[in-house]
């Protein structure tokens, strides 16, 4: 019995060399537009979490499944008023108050001022030394499907609060529509020296719902 093959060109490979180059250029594409995209950080409103030209992976595919989450760091569509950007701008803050939540400046008991969530005051070891949580106090409660949003380096950050301040207190043009977020921020790869996951803080453990 004799057994048949069928023996390939040699030159089959280069044929197909295009139409693989093809295919992981339309992956790679796929996966930029839906699943994740790398941003670089071009200013020191989320320092000491992230410095300039830090380079994070965002998961853009995670809020299509749930909603954001206290603590998470997300990039986002920035509204024309922050950005002054008729064509959009990406900003990226840390999420301090989802949907219904009551955040108020300060807890002044004790020798630390605190931001309070739902009643809770929490400690912010994550931002920058010497920061204080905010530069006023405020007492504000989150419209429902947006969210207030602070860059952890408050004194260099144009942030919910600013924009509040900024906008006589209206609450709608300092928080920021939840569709608008384009995902979460989960780790720095590069530099290499400064790779790490960003977790959500446990200080945002046992916030209380509103």
């Amino acid at each position: 019995m004799i057994d048949e093959q069928t023996e390939k060109p040699r030159n089959s490979f280069w044929k197909e060399l295009p139409i693989l180059l093809g295919v992981a250029i339309l992956v790679a594409v796929l996966v930029r537009a839906f699943v994740l995209q790398t941003f670089f950080i071009p200013s020191p409103s989320m320092e000491n979490t992230l410095k300039i030209d830090d380079r994070v992976l965002v998961n853009k595919l995670v809020y299509d499944f749930r909603s954001p989450h206290r603590g998470e760091v997300i990039v986002f569509k920035a509204p024309t008023e922050w950005s002054g950007n008729p064509d959009g701008e990406d900003f990226i803050k840390r999420v301090i108050g989802v949907g219904g939540d009551h955040v108020v400046c300060c807890d002044h008991t004790g020798d630390q001022e605190r931001l309070i969530i739902n009643g809770k005051p929490i400690d912010e070891p994550f931002i920058f030394p010497g920061n204080k949580p905010a530069d006023q106090d405020f007492d504000i409660t989150v419209p429902e499907g947006r969210l207030w949003v602070m860059g952890d380096h408050r004194e260099a950050s144009g942030d919910s609060l600013e924009h509040w301040q900024q906008s006589g207190e209206d609450i709608n043009e300092a928080t920021i529509p939840e569709d608008q977020v384009i995902g979460r921020a989960f780790t720095i790869f590069w530099p290499v020296n400064r790779a790490t996951w960003l977790s959500v803080p446990k200080q945002f453990d046992g916030i209380p719902q509103p």
